[in-house]
């Protein structure tokens, strides 16, 4: 008959002695404990507590489940969820207490505990036997009276991430006044084994978030545009003696240029390009007002600079600080006169008999003071075959994708504007070969809006 050797029981892993002044063991699989119905038991709660802070709704939600099931797991009185704010003070963003329900966010904690393991980035436990620990650590665990703390570090490039636009560094905290609410190395490892899991589920919402936002972004954008390419005229086709075309490429959906055609109230034409500052779609919503409020006064005021001065005041209620908008007024009588209205904008170019003119004039931009009277800034009688070219400065701005500083210029525009004048071109022939030859300068990219307006006398 054999028999075997009865093997002694493994006797469970001492735990480490509990350092007052808080420790920071080593807590991967500090909460194992080698027996197997006890292990499976925590892991079983770990697993359940982790499902539950999973199946949170939103953020909001989630950050107070994460708190209400710390307090849950590890017996503690209260849980805090921390975070360090632009001055680098720990501040509470959730605080909850055994019973799942708020507390004051004004409410004391133990700071350095806190930051202690903000600098290590490691999990703390403290415990108090005596009034000299609880001095040692805080003063603020003296006045509590608190007799166990516990702190973990959340993942600052990833969980933090989830609670705040920018990365912030976070823990989770929990303390107990009670006597038999002392922690162990066990403790807090399952509680650290909990944050691990907690800063991947935040993450995740961080994710989930950035692309609910950014596809409510992308449809506000696509709204926006729609609405924009609504705002676009379409290009008169039945003004005696004059051809008249308009263009506009966004650098982005939405665009801060503008062009227009408005018939005034003494039944001139009045041909509008504009530029607000910067582009996307602050500035179009700037844009779409621009436009409503010009045309608007036009077809009431026959004077163009009063309408302007009135614009202006309009505008200058309701701009903030460091936007503006320039603009280019032109009003076109039967007689082939022609008045502009210069609001800081680059002047019109005309190509006349194989020389560009400059149709001098300027004024301020719009949005600046309030106060300003605006006035006729230039005038010009168009002859036959004249070609006038108003722009946006996204055009002689196109620059070289290899060189930065080479920009497509303006003496280029003055270029193609008397080939195309000597050639007949049409003005929509002319628009389109300035925009193209803009485009292949700069390989296709633009760093600004560009806008045209074109206008040939025949």
């Amino acid at each position: 008959m054999f028999f075997r050797r009865k093997k002694p029981a493994r006797p469970a892993p001492a735990a480490p002695p509990i350092d007052p002044l808080g420790s920071s063991p080593d807590s991967g699989t500090q909460f194992l404990t080698g027996d197997r119905d006890q292990d499976r038991r925590t892991v079983d709660v770990l697993l359940e507590t982790i499902a539950r802070v999973s199946t949170s709704s939103d953020l909001g939600s989630l950050l107070v489940d994460i708190v209400d099931h710390s307090v849950e797991l590890t017996k503690a009185e209260r849980g805090f969820l921390i975070l360090l704010d632009e001055r680098g003070e720990p501040q509470i963003r959730v605080a909850r207490d055994k019973d799942r329900r708020d507390i004051d966010k004004d409410t004391r904690f133990s700071t350095s505990i806190v930051r202690k393991v903000l600098e290590t980035n490691e999990p703390t436990l403290a415990t108090v036997q005596n009034d000299s620990d609880a001095l040692e650590l805080g003063r603020s665990v003296f006045d509590l009276k608190l007799r166990a703390v516990m702190c973990v570090p959340l993942d600052s490039g990833s969980a933090s991430s989830a609670i705040e636009s920018e990365a912030r560094p976070g823990v989770l905290y929990v303390d107990s006044r009670a006597a038999s609410g002392e922690f162990t190395h066990r403790d807090l490892g399952l509680f650290a084994a909990l944050s691990q899991h907690i800063s991947i589920t935040l993450d995740k919402a961080r994710l989930h978030l950035h692309s609910l936002e950014k596809e409510r972004l992308e449809k506000n954008l696509e709204l926006a545009q729609a609405i924009q390419d609504g705002l676009m005229p379409p290009v008169p086709k039945d003004v005696p003696g004059l051809e008249i075309h308009g263009w506009c490429r966004p650098a982005e959906q939405t665009s801060g240029d503008f062009f227009d055609f408005v018939r005034t109230k003494d039944d001139r034409l009045a041909a509008v390009i504009g530029d607000v500052t910067g582009h996307g779609i602050g500035p179009a919503l700037i844009t779409a007002s621009a436009q409503a409020g010009l045309r608007s006064y036009l077809r009431v005021i026959p004077d163009p600079a009063l309408a302007l001065t009135t614009l202006n005041q309009d505008l200058s209620e309701r701009m903030d600080d460091g936007m503006f908008v320039t603009l280019l007024l032109m009003v076109f009588g039967d007689d082939g006169r022609m008045d502009i209205v210069n609001a800081g904008h680059h002047p019109a170019l005309v190509a006349r008999s194989g020389e560009v003119l400059t149709v001098e004039g300027h004024g301020p931009a719009l949005g600046m003071m309030p106060e300003l009277d605006f006035e006729v800034s230039g005038t010009m009688q168009l002859q036959s075959g004249d070609v006038l070219l108003a722009f946006t400065d996204g055009l002689i701005e196109a620059h070289d994708p290899a060189d930065r500083d080479a920009l497509f210029g303006e003496e280029r525009v003055r270029e193609i504007l008397v080939e195309h004048a000597a050639l007949g071109t049409s003005a929509e022939g002319i628009a389109r070969a300035l925009a193209e030859r803009a485009l292949e300068f700069s390989g296709g990219v633009h760093d600004d809006d560009i806008t045209l307006v074109v206008v040939r006398k025949i």
